[in-house]
């Protein structure tokens, strides 16, 4: 019996076996060494020091990840950080790194860690793959919740396609994406190229995860970004979200010419909402008027394309209003009129350009998230991928200036009917929609 017990003994050192207590949490650090964790890419050095995961940049060397041995699908995780000095970190979660991916690369989920002015700690980042996912533009009211010089408490919840991040007890970001559904859980130390930033450590401790008899937490009322095609998620619900295309059919929708969808020019196929190159289909609209919304939706638009989304329709015919611009920056040639670039992608079509960074946009054959706010006070937004890039208010004299310096200058009362049909434009180019969903303010 004793070299049974010293043989188990034995066996538990040898590999690690992560401590469980009695509520089913399980320690993936036992404090004293890095058993059960393995580094991948870069450099820079990871020690356990005091109870502690200490690590330190390395100049000139790709990002570092000190990995667990162990995949992980659903669980929540918390843990503690703490940053000596003030740079960009973050933590993996259903993670991978295969050969065949950017030869090793570590790619997947990361919690951000962002001490700096934009503050989007928490966030979630897809890693060399998809980019923000979750910037915490889209939380405003998390931005404060990273306290500087102290040990934060970060909390990841990852129940199927559901993904919730905490920040120090403040609800952060809430995703439901199922690109990965299981993966590693990694520490980053990011890539320095200046030698002055050298030696810069970023701790953490007492790291923990639950894998059995999971609950998911209560909807936060936070903004949801849901990346599953035409899926309304019950947190959207509860918001007032309802789908104007399911991916199925376009019963919401007519042409702008009758009363009926268009017979061709347009196709319902694989999930997506349609513009055929060349049909002649016409533009079409929603069958219901809307005056204050939230409109959510992701488009893809191929090389050289043009479309947009209109709204405010009404005061000067059924084809004149506002317009979230969705063209092909690069390959399009109105994106080079108008003034300064009034006409490129996510603008308010010839009054007001989007501001926005390259890094932030996806090009033809990529998804782009698009958004449209029209508040009851007539304020209005445009939003691209989780960025706000434009922002303006009807009827406002900056408003009035633009439309008098426009090609609508001798429109009255353009832009400001009180509902209106949400519109989508055929410009005879191939655009695709999908995860089309409204919500009246």
């Amino acid at each position: 019996m004793n070299k049974i017990f010293y043989l188990f003994l034995a066996v538990i050192i040898l590999t690690g076996c992560n401590s469980t207590t009695d509520d089913g949490w399980s320690d993936l650090f036992n404090g004293k060494d890095l058993t059960g964790w393995k580094q991948l890419n870069g450099e820079a050095i990871y020690e356990a020091i005091d109870g502690e995961i200490v690590g330190t940049t390395v100049a000139n060397t790709p990002n570092s990840f000190l990995c667990t041995e162990q995949e992980y699908g659903d669980f929540v995780l918390e843990l503690e950080m703490f940053m000596v000095d003030d740079f960009n970190s973050g933590m993996q979660f259903r993670s991978e790194s295969r050969p065949d991916y950017m030869n090793g690369r570590v790619h997947g989920y990361q919690c951000e860690v962002d001490p700096s002015d934009r503050a989007w700690s928490a966030g979630i980042y897809d890693e060399a793959r998809r980019g923000w996912l979750y910037p915490v533009d889209l939380n405003p009211d998390a931005k404060s919740a990273f306290k500087h010089g102290e040990w934060n408490h970060y909390r990841i919840e990852c129940i199927g396609p559901s993904i919730k991040t905490w920040l120090n007890g403040v609800p952060v970001a809430h995703l439901l994406d199922d690109m990965t559904p299981k993966g590693f859980i990694a520490l980053q130390v990011h890539s320095i190229r200046d030698e002055a930033m050298a030696n810069r450590q970023i701790k953490w401790r007492n790291i923990r995860i639950k894998t059995e008899n999971l609950e998911p937490s209560p909807n936060e009322g936070i903004y949801v970004v849901n990346m599953l095609p035409n899926n309304l998620s019950e947190a959207e619900k509860e918001k007032g979200f309802k789908l104007l295309f399911d991916g199925q059919s376009a019963d919401n929708f007519k042409s702008v010419r009758g009363d009926e969808f268009p017979a061709e020019g347009w196709q319902v196929k694989d999930g997506l909402l349609s513009v055929l190159p060349g049909g002649d289909g016409g533009s079409i609209e929603t069958k219901e008027k809307f005056g204050s919304f939230e409109l959510k939706f992701d488009f893809m638009f191929t090389e050289g394309a043009n479309s947009g989304i209109k709204y405010g329709l009404g005061n000067n015919g059924p084809s004149v209003g506002l317009e979230y611009q969705i063209l092909d920056d690069e390959n399009h040639p109105d994106a080079k009129n108008g003034i300064e670039g009034n006409r490129t992608l996510a603008s308010l079509y010839d009054l007001i350009p989007a501001e926005k960074q390259g890094r932030f946009v996806n090009g033809p054959g990529q998804w782009n998230r698009g958004r449209i706010i029209l508040y009851p006070d007539n304020r209005a937004e445009h939003w691209l991928n989780g960025r706000k890039v434009v922002e303006f208010t009807r009827g406002s004299e900056e408003f009035k200036k633009r439309v008098a310096e426009s090609k609508f200058a001798k429109m009255d009362g353009f832009g400001m009917a009180e509902r209106g049909p949400i519109h989508i434009q055929d410009h005879n180019d191939e655009v695709h929609f999908r995860s089309i969903k409204i919500r009246e303010l």
